[in-house]
Parts: C-alpha cells; sequence; structure tokens
C-alpha cells in the first residue's frame, strides 16, 4: 500500500513541471497577436524612424541617393522657430485642457454616481460625445463657432455685447476654443473611469465619516478623492499624452492658423515628412516628440507616486 502511494505521488511530481510547461506555452500563444501587433505598429515603425532621423530621407525619390547626415536634422528641429511655437502651442493647450477636462469629468462622474430619477438616462446622454465621430464633432463646433451668426455670438449678443468674437481668426482666442471643443469631445471617457473608481470606494468610509458629521464637501475630500488615487495617476497620464497628441481639431477647423497660433507638434511633423516630403526631418521630429511624451508619462508617475 505504501508503495502504491509513493508511486502515484511520484507520478503527479513528475507531471507538475509538465503542466507548468504547458501552462506557460499557452499563456506566450495568448501574447503572441498583441506582440506581434505592438512590433509592427509601435516598436518597429520607431526604430525606423530613429533610423531615417539620420538621413536625408525624401518622401519622393531623387536622383542624389540617401545620405547619412548624423545630428543634421536634430540641429535644424531644434533650431527652427516654428517647432519652438508649434511646442509652445502644444504645452499651452496641454495646460489648459488637462485640469479643465479632468475637473468636468469628475464632477459629472460624481453626480452621475449618485442616485436621482432617471440616472441611466443621463449616463447613456453623458456617453454620446464619446461615441460621435470627431470629425462629426468638429463640424457642428465650427458651426458654433462661426461669425457673425454662430451660437457662441449669438449668446453673447444676448448679454448685450455689441461685437462678435473671431473664436478661430483670432490668436488669441483660437486655441481655447479648440481647448473647449476637445474637452467635450473626450470627456466621457475619463468619466468612465472615474465612475468605475467611485463605485469602488467602500460606502463604509461614507457612513464612519458622517456619522462624524462631515458634510458633503469634507465626504468628497477626505474620501471620494483620495480614493481616487490610481484612477487620477491613470487620467492624468493619459490625458497629457492625448494632449500632446492634438492634430485632427487643428487640422480641421485652423490649419494651424492664425499666424502658427494653433499649429502643434504632430501637426509640424506632419507637415515637415509628408508636405515637404522631408522624411528624415520629420523623423527626427518624431523621435523627439516621443521622448518628450515619455519624458511626461515618467514624470508624471514619479511625482504622483512621491505624493
Amino acid at each position: 500500500m505504501h508503495t502504491s502511494s509513493t508511486q502515484v505521488l511520484s507520478v503527479e511530481t513528475r507531471q507538475k513541471p509538465k503542466r507548468r510547461r504547458q501552462s506557460v506555452t499557452e499563456e506566450l500563444l495568448l501574447l503572441l497577436p498583441a506582440t506581434l501587433l505592438l512590433l509592427c505598429f509601435l516598436v518597429i515603425p520607431f526604430v525606423l524612424s530613429i533610423y531615417l532621423s539620420f538621413t536625408d530621407q525624401r518622401l519622393v525619390p531623387n536622383p542624389v541617393p540617401t545620405g547619412f547626415v548624423g545630428l543634421q536634422n536634430y540641429k535644424q528641429v531644434l533650431t527652427d522657430p516654428a517647432f519652438w511655437q508649434a511646442f509652445r502651442n502644444t504645452v499651452y493647450f496641454a495646460v489648459l485642457v488637462v485640469p479643465f477636462q479632468c475637473a468636468i469629468s469628475l464632477g459629472v462622474a460624481v453626480l452621475l454616481n449618485s442616485s436621482f430619477p432617471l440616472r441611466s438616462f443621463f449616463r447613456s446622454v453623458a456617453i454620446l460625445p464619446l461615441m460621435t465621430p470627431i470629425t462629426v464633432t468638429i463640424v457642428v463646433w465650427a458651426a458654433f463657432y462661426r461669425i457673425p451668426d454662430g451660437l457662441f455670438n449669438n449668446i453673447i449678443k444676448a448679454f448685450g455685447a455689441e461685437t462678435y468674437v473671431d473664436w478661430l481668426g483670432s490668436p488669441t482666442w483660437a486655441m481655447p476654443a479648440i481647448v473647449l471643443l476637445s474637452a467635450w469631445a473626450t470627456f466621457p471617457f475619463q468619466m468612465l473611469l472615474y465612475l468605475a473608481g467611485l463605485q469602488d470606494i467602500p460606502h463604509e468610509r461614507y457612513e464612519a465619516v458622517r456619522m462624524d458629521g462631515a458634510n458633503a464637501w469634507q465626504q468628497f475630500r477626505y474620501v471620494t478623492f483620495p480614493g481616487l488615487r490610481n484612477v487620477n495617476i491613470l487620467i492624468l497620464i493619459t490625458t497629457t499624452i492625448q494632449a500632446f497628441k492634438l492634430f485632427t481639431q487643428v487640422d480641421i477647423l485652423t490649419r494651424g492658423g492664425p499666424v502658427g497660433a494653433t499649429n502643434t507638434l504632430v501637426r509640424y511633423m506632419i507637415q515637415q515628412g509628408y508636405t515637404s516630403q522631408l522624411v528624415g526631418f520629420g523623423s527626427a521630429v518624431a523621435v523627439i516628440f516621443v521622448v518628450i511624451v515619455g519624458s511626461l508619462a515618467i514624470l508624471q508617475r514619479v511625482l504622483l507616486k512621491n505624493e
């Protein structure tokens, strides 16, 4: 009997490594499609961009063979005033849109997380901007910004203003106008993340602070906001990255104008790489762009982790 038990244990012991190897193989096979997609659409293009950034490659081949130019493209990018203007515009947009969009998303999420009649209906309505194609949203908002009879100018006139605002033609107002459009079009994504985070906060915490006499603001300050810490980190990083990728709104509404007031890093990169057909130069801009965005994401993560 003892010998039989020993044999069974020996067989099971031999089978365990085999099962583990089989499990690891299955996991690797499941990861394979995603890994191939990352390689094809992220890693390989980025490595190719790094290579091209050291050459004078053009979009359309010319009689002169492609040559190695070293850091010349990077020097030209970093000394180009148009690059720095696009960089300032991108940072300006991010500084405006990130806190504005996060505040709207959190406020709407808190409201939709509370109990009131037709809550499910309003939740469905709140995500409509996210479901609407961005090009359709831009066309509608272009009508809102139209001069002199657009929606916003009519609102201003209703309050007694005698002049209209050239929302998209003014260097002062063009970027804030794009910020407002962008925040409205994409805030539902952050709102859904906040909703998920709010539902993960235990109700016992609210009951405990209410027993101590905390009002609504104190509950939000000491329970809700700290409970959303991880969600805040995720939203800040993703929203900042999305802000730096601004292109479609600018390209359709203002084409980077007026006088370059809304030109962004992504649009500058596309202008150089495709419009001007300077692939090597555009690749250098792309590499710098990835370094900037990656550094910002890491910096945000470190600062928020330390807090």
